[in-house]
């Protein structure tokens, strides 16, 4: 067999926080390769051990109690951050840790299929922004690997689903909820073809959050007076997932933790469990219900709820979905499994093989992408800030969208265009992903800027400006990693709302308008999102006039139209 042949294998890739896997597409469909040790689960830990050899799965994973100092995990929630990881005396980023981990799959791949592994399909949470996906694609990199696509992780569920039974006619919606984070896809199935209609998720939701809040319970159970180790703190962390699981199986679970010369025991029941965990159940309802807001569905539409990521195997969860769906999940394929064997059959598709010669798969954009822009709000006065949707969340791909905006004064030389993704009507609050500096020609008069957005199904976005007054075009396109924000920076975005210059005495009351229509913003599409964004608008240049009168009828208004809106919510 010719070289060129042999580096022709492509694989599928699910590289999770807790376990990663790797699969191949064959004649007979997706197929999971084992690594050494005889599992497909290779946990996606790290360690440096004393001779200066880098461990990766299984052997990584039991040094996390015997040397925390030089063992990582659950690091691919720092993926695209500046964020780094000390074992020992060398130092880390998520995406080096990332490239170690897919790595040793390859090599696994490697030796069970005896030849060499140089392309991939790898799995992304649907809601990884744009610098995460670029940070996964750097890992692929260092990794010695050609990314050919990323795949979202409910899809590839999706896909591994579809298969199944291709030429059903189904709805289904998919929830992912793996270690770090939580995704849900609606696809339709028809005659062959596969069409994700919506993607939602939380990027900082998974099982290590559920894992984290019971830590939490036990450690208040041992008492203040016990000081634990970072030997210590991960061995409780290691019995407190042990007994997460159990508590699938059973009503009540407990275990014995000894410290020095005392021994504990430690124990829990699914009634405290589900209290420790309400506020993580609560951040769950949002993207299912977005998810079925933006695809036009009521709950009633779905036929089939599929579970993915171990961490669906808690009763809690599954007891949510059921709730909110009305409809009893499905687990017709392992869900730890699942992901792995999608990004197989993405493979297929992408190499098109024969056996999938039949299968279309279209996908969407999982964020909205857009510009900064200027409004009135009120006559001659304009606040800037504001973002405008170019390509909205949920838009199959690959799409083009334009939208024509003007100067805001005569003799205006330029427009610093910036780029940014995201779901909030201010773009502080969303990611900035590029900018572009538009020169403008002289002119006493204002002038016509068309914004068109490209977005292609491997995440590059093309932003073309065209000039109508003269036709000149000033182009960029975004597919490089343009930096990332650490979780401060992100957390000071949220920390500025605070700096909201509205009227002290209806403080508390404005604040809760203006976040009821954020939140009405971020849920809404299309004109219904426009019209939020009018009265959002609307509610700061009656701020402005710092008159209570005004104020308290805007509020007034705004409020009955967002009941209006929540009254017309499908779920």
């Amino acid at each position: 067999m010719s070289a060129i042949a042999d580096d022709s294998v492509l694989v599928g890739i699910d590289l999770g926080t807790t376990n990663s896997l790797i699969a191949v597409f064959e004649d007979d469909g997706p197929r999971l390769i084992e690594n050494a040790g005889g599992s497909a689960l290779t946990p996606s830990v790290v360690s440096l051990s004393d001779d200066g050899d880098m461990l990766v799965g299984e052997a990584a994973r039991h040094r996390l109690i015997t040397h925390p100092g030089r063992t990582a995990a659950r690091f691919k929630r720092h993926m695209g951050t500046r964020k780094t990881v000390e074992l020992g005396s060398k130092t880390f980023r998520a995406e080096e840790l990332s490239a170690l981990v897919l790595r040793s799959l390859v090599e696994d791949a490697e030796r069970d299929l005896g030849r060499p592994v140089t392309r991939a399909v790898i799995s992304v949470p649907a809601y990884f922004n744009d610098v995460q996906r670029k940070a996964t694609i750097a890992a692929g990199r260092m990794a010695g690997l050609k990314v050919e696509r990323l795949v979202n992780e409910p899809t590839a569920a999706a896909l591994a689903y579809g298969l199944l039974n291709p030429e059903e006619e189904t709805t289904v919606l998919v929830v992912d909820l793996g270690g770090g984070t939580f995704d849900v896809s609606i696809l339709e199935v028809f005659d062959g073809v596969m069409e994700v209609r919506a993607s939602s998720g939380d990027a900082f939701l998974g099982g290590e959050d559920f894992t984290t809040e019971l830590a939490k319970h036990f450690r208040s159970q041992l008492g203040a007076a016990f000081a634990l180790k970072p030997e210590d703190e991960e061995r409780l962390r290691r019995l407190t997932d042990d007994a997460k699981r159990r508590l699938s199986e059973n009503a009540t679970v407990s275990f014995d933790f000894a410290l020095g010369d005392t021994t504990t025991t430690l124990s829990v029941n699914r009634e405290q469990f589900e209290t420790l965990c309400a506020p993580l159940l609560s951040r769950m309802r949002l993207p299912l219900q977005r998810a079925v807001s933006d695809a036009g569905l009521r709950s009633s539409d779905i036929d089939k709820v599929v579970l993915v990521g171990g961490a669906t195997r808690m009763p809690v969860v599954r007891q949510l979905v059921t709730r909110l769906l009305k409809c009893f999940p499905e687990h017709g394929i392992d869900p730890d499994e699942v992901v792995a064997r999608g990004t197989a059959v993405q493979a297929g598709l992408v190499s098109r093989h024969k056996a999938l010669d039949d299968i279309v798969m279209t996908d969407v954009a999982p964020f909205t992408m857009g510009t900064n822009v200027s409004v009135e709000v009120a006559p001659g006065q304009f606040a800037g800030g504001h973002y405008q949707p170019v390509i909205e969340r949920n838009t199959v791909i690959p799409v083009s969208r334009s939208v024509i905006n003007s100067t805001v004064r005569p003799n205006q030389d330029a427009i610093e265009l910036h780029i940014y993704q995201g779901e909030s009507p201010m773009v502080r609050e969303n990611v900035e992903i590029g900018q572009l500096n538009v020169p403008l020609p002289p002119s006493k008069e204002l002038q016509d800027i068309d914004i068109r957005f490209t977005y292609d199904v491997s995440g590059a976005l093309e932003v073309l400006v065209t000039v109508l007054s003269d036709n000149s075009v000033a182009r960029t396109v975004i597919e490089g990693n343009p930096g990332s924000l650490t979780k401060t920076e992100i957390d000071a975005r949220f920390d500025a709302l605070s700096e909201l210059k509205i009227h002290p005495r209806d403080a508390v009351e404005n604040t809760a308008v203006m976040e009821r229509l954020k939140a009405g913003y971020e849920m809404s599409l299309g004109p219904q999102r426009d019209r939020v964004r009018d009265a959002i608008v609307a509610f700061e240049g009656a701020l402005q006039t710092q008159n209570e009168k005004t104020i308290a009828l805007a509020r007034q208004e705004i409020s009955a139209f967002l009941d209006r809106l929540d009254a017309d919510r499908l779920l």
